[in-house]
């Protein structure tokens, strides 16, 4: 999500429910830029680097694309004024089923994504800490898998929190976190001796799936806008929010993407800041903002799971139940974060099963059943006939190729 991100999510859904309706078009637009603004920041050059330079059109297809299908969530909502979710998308279009199955991908994602801050935690604090080391119960433990269950345990205290306003206004920084990420790579290059020598490679056509389907994880955040739209004082506005949100998010990944890889070019890693001397303020700058990211918002991308899990059990009301299955689950991402911590192909699997199936096919399925209808044959029917063959082989090929690479990583671990 950044991040991207997630950036790219139902914890930022949770957090604008809490407004009351009649939000401005300024506001609205920011707080679409920051659903849209995540981790994916930092991993959008190594996704250039798998593709080569021309990849840069598909970024900006699948930025296109997505705006298209933001609309057609829109124009669902339209067709009734009780839709005020996804997953209300869903049950209007295929009925309790269709509700089933949005709600399960969007929770998917959330757990994964929450998986991705362990990781990114335990990246970072390994690159400015090399030499640590942890011993438990008399275990020597690495740096980055000791630095990973120290996150676990950092954030398990806010997981139990029952009021997360703080963190919410906290997690809003998504924007500035963005900026200065971008302004932080930027002066290391001009500033701090990097330079900007790197050519790179024009196409890479083994990269390609990576590189979609880490494109694709920057635009993650359809679950996000039906919310956002309900929430606009002027819904009729809410293409121009898309049209602003899209558009300043896409020159940011844009402009990072260009930055690191002309860096960094082929050794550029899952996240810039891997990347970046230490020894620099600036580089210092990058990755502090980078870890305050994680922690702010580990809570908010959890509470959505954890709640609907709660939903389904008896004594829903108790708070050590609550805080049970919150600690459940932190541990469970912290063993996920441990067993597969490959930060760039569990975003790239995430990117392609789940960002490619909530932000294009479903938008683009409800779209066909509650307004156009399938009885019906039109030029706009054909266009999302393609866009849903295109979308699918996407999804199959990227998939596959990030579960893939994660097995080889495992085995060769």
């Amino acid at each position: 999500m950044d991040t991207n991100n997630v950036e790219r999510m139902e914890s930022q859904n949770h957090h604008l429910e809490s407004h009351e309706p009649g939000v401005t078009f300024l506001s609205s637009s920011f707080n679409g830029v920051n659903i849209l603004s995540g981790v994916g920041i930092l991993s959008v050059a190594y996704a250039l680097s798998k593709g080569g330079w021309l990849s840069l059109v598909l970024l900006l297809f699948i930025a296109h694309l997505s705006f298209y299908t933001a609309l057609l969530l829109q124009r669902c909502m339209d067709s009734d004024p009780l839709i005020k979710t996804y997953p209300n998308i869903g049950g209007k279009a295929f009925g309790r089923i269709g509700s089933a199955i949005i709600s399960a991908f969007m929770y998917l994602e959330l757990y994964l994504v929450s998986v991705e801050f362990l990781i990114l935690e335990g990246d970072n604090l390994h690159k400015l800490f090399p030499k640590k080391s942890f011993d438990i119960f008399g275990k020597k433990v690495g740096g980055k898998q000791g630095f990973i269950l120290l996150t676990g345990l950092v954030v398990l205290p806010t997981t139990w929190l029952r009021n997360l306003g703080v963190l919410a206004y906290v997690s809003a920084g998504g924007v500035i976190a963005t900026v200065i990420l971008v302004v932080a790579v930027l002066w290391g290059g001009v500033f701090d001796g990097i330079g900007f020598h790197e050519r790179g490679e024009l196409w890479n056509w083994n990269g390609l799936p990576t590189a979609v389907s880490m494109f694709m994880f920057c635009y993650c955040g359809h679950a996000v806008f039906p919310t956002l739209c309900n929430s606009m004082r002027d819904k009729s506005q809410f293409p121009k929010v898309l049209l602003v949100s899209f558009s300043v998010s896409t020159i940011s990944y844009g402009l990072m993407a260009i930055l690191g890889y002309l860096m960094f070019g082929e050794h550029i890693a899952s996240q810039v800041t891997l990347n970046l001397p230490t020894k620099n303020i600036s580089s210092k700058i990058a990755i502090y903002t980078t870890l305050m990211i994680p922690i702010a918002k580990y809570a908010l991308i959890i509470e959505p799971v954890a709640t609907s899990i709660e939903e389904t059990l008896p004594f829903r009301e108790s708070k050590m139940m609550s805080c049970l299955i919150r600690t459940c689950l932190v541990v469970s991402t912290a063993f996920v974060a441990l067993l597969v911590p490959f930060f760039g192909y569990v975003m790239a699997f995430i990117g392609a099963f789940l960002g490619i199936s909530m932000s294009i096919l479903f938008p683009c399925l409800c779209y066909w059943k509650i307004v156009i209808g399938f009885k019906r044959f039109e030029v706009e029917m054909m266009v999302i006939l393609v866009i849903l063959c295109v979308g699918m082989f996407f999804e199959v090929v990227g998939t596959y190729t990030a579960v893939t690479n994660i097995i080889n990583e495992v085995q060769t671990k």
